[in-house]
């Protein structure tokens, strides 16, 4: 029997990317919405393979998960997903969790969660573009918004530790978050290609989103923080998408990225001074540069903690996406 679930799931996950049977392409006109009622939480004994086969989350419950293309083992207990993060540090079954209930009680009042952000003849032409998708967390209507891009070296994206985590704590600030899924597994530039094609649809549709785009920030975390410097640095036309403004706040967590150009928002970062992959000295030489050139900057390294801790829950780094949304709060109130 449990057999037999395992390989019903791995075919599931295979449907949903393919955009057969009950998967992408029954529901791409209305992915992420229920009808109202009642949908089931998930709890840490609860397995891989409710998750990817809840109710809530058809059409792109894969996207929630790590690693694109993987055929994941339907029975290994959502208490467990640490073991996907090969990069991440202090996963907290709890926050996650928090994070996938939230979205599923939102889903169920009807809402949308789940966002494409690029057009089907746009996947036909990519079909890794497939992999990519925006999910929101509502905080006040007509609030500024935030776009979060976990880590993972690139080679995944680790959106249930640091990204829906965050995303829920900055909406109970009263402002909207996104968490991009980007394509993983393509480099850096196809990634913020993503990022920067994410933030061209949230402009043209804010209205709809009900979000402000004045004063939104980046948030970024290990490979993600990259992509988030980067078009804090640069911009977004390089990437191919029309001039957009440049973030009122960059949010970095735990990055090597040392690039940055003549024009830098302002810029709230951290690290743990265990950190063997995101140096806490090449962090503090880039923040430096940044102060010498007169940008805003706040910058904290936690005692006894290394890469990848997202939240923090439990260490000293616990609290800093408040701090991180009191820095960006700041920011707005001067534009």
């Amino acid at each position: 029997m449990r057999a037999g679930r395992r390989c019903f799931v791995r075919l599931a996950l295979t449907l949903t990317l393919a955009g057969g049977g009950t998967g992408v392409a029954a529901v791409e006109n209305d992915r992420g919405t229920a009808a109202p009622r009642s949908l089931a939480h998930l709890s840490g004994d609860s397995r891989l393979g409710d998750l990817l086969n809840h109710p809530a989350f058809a059409g792109f419950a894969a996207l929630l998960l790590p690693w694109d293309g993987r055929a994941y083992d339907g029975n290994m207990a959502l208490r467990k997903l640490a073991d996907l993060l090969p990069y991440h540090s202090e996963v907290r079954t709890d926050d996650m969790l928090e994070a996938l209930n939230h979205m599923i009680d939102t889903i169920s009042t009807g809402a949308t969660v789940f966002h494409d952000f690029y057009t089907e003849a746009q996947k036909r032409e990519q079909p890794a573009r497939r992999f990519a998708g925006l999910f929101h967390f509502r905080g006040k209507p007509g609030a500024p918004f935030a776009v979060i891009t976990p880590g993972g070296g690139f080679s995944y994206v680790g959106s249930v530790h640091e990204g829906f985590p965050y995303a829920l704590e900055i909406s109970k600030h009263g402002y909207n978050a996104f968490v991009l899924k980007y394509r993983a597994g393509l480099g850096g530039e196809v990634a913020t290609e993503d990022l920067a094609q994410a933030l061209s649809w949230i402009f043209h549709n804010a209205i709809s989103l009900g979000v402000d785009t004045r004063a939104y920030s980046l948030w970024g975390s290990s490979a993600g923080a990259r992509m988030a410097a980067g078009i804090g640095s640069h911009g977004v036309v390089r990437l191919g998408v029309s001039a957009l403004p440049r973030p009122a706040t960059v949010v970095m967590a735990y990055t090597g990225h040392s690039d940055y150009g003549r024009s830098e928002p302002p810029t709230f970062a951290v690290v743990g001074d265990r950190d063997a992959i995101a140096s806490p000295a090449s962090m503090a030489r880039r923040m430096d540069a940044l102060r010498r050139a007169g940008v805003p900057v706040e910058f904290h390294v936690f005692r006894g903690v290394g890469h990848g801790f997202g939240l923090g829950t439990g260490t000293s780094a616990e609290g800093w996406v408040v701090d991180a949304v009191r820095f960006w709060r700041d920011k707005i109130g001067r534009q």
